[in-house]
């Protein structure tokens, strides 16, 4: 392995443990600490942005029925602002996972894909469960599932496009060894 390949890797390793140490921060706060409902009362007012839109919408998420009737307009934004910062985070988690043990699974795809994969939804049931030891706050199942699949979807387009540059390359540099 190269130097500049073993010196990014050491980086996204970094990544990761700082991915991480947010997470473990961000589980040990309860939900008091962490809501974001005074900040959208105080910037959105009472123009309620796609609040027509919203009033259409209510599903089941572990459990709980959620709609604008049930959790009031804030509530709900914060919702899927919340929900989006799982999958969003995961999604960084699983990208930079993917790329740290590239080197490791240089040649095969399905254990990059899949160890990759196992670690980051591991380390969101392990987040999951540290958040039910913080009060006001409770671990859900589905929150998992949910950080599962952003983590599987950064790992797919990670390594679809390290392929897709892999092949250019050896497009460009038919006789190079180094793809």
């Amino acid at each position: 392995m190269n130097k500049s390949l073993k010196q990014k890797e050491k980086w996204y390793w970094i990544v990761v443990a700082a991915i991480e140490l947010v997470l473990f921060i961000s589980s040990s706060m309860t939900y008091k600490q962490q809501t974001s409902v005074p900040f959208l009362e105080r910037h959105l007012g009472s123009s309620k942005p796609m609040l027509g839109f919203f009033n259409q919408i209510g599903f089941n998420y572990g459990g709980k029925f959620q709609s604008i009737k049930n959790d009031g307009y804030y509530n709900f934004v914060e919702f899927f602002i919340r929900k989006g910062a799982h999958f969003g985070t995961y999604f960084l988690l699983g990208l930079f996972l993917c790329l740290a043990l590239y080197t490791y699974f240089y040649k095969n795809n399905f254990l990059k894909i899949f160890v990759s994969w196992m670690a980051a939804t591991g380390l969101a049931a392990f987040d999951e469960f540290h958040q039910g030891l913080t009060g006001g706050r409770s671990p859900l199942v589905v929150d998992v599932i949910l950080d599962s699949f952003g983590a599987l979807v950064a790992i797919l387009i990670t390594v679809l496009v390290v392929f897709l540059i892999k092949k250019h390359n050896k497009k460009r540099h038919p006789f190079s060894m180094e793809y």
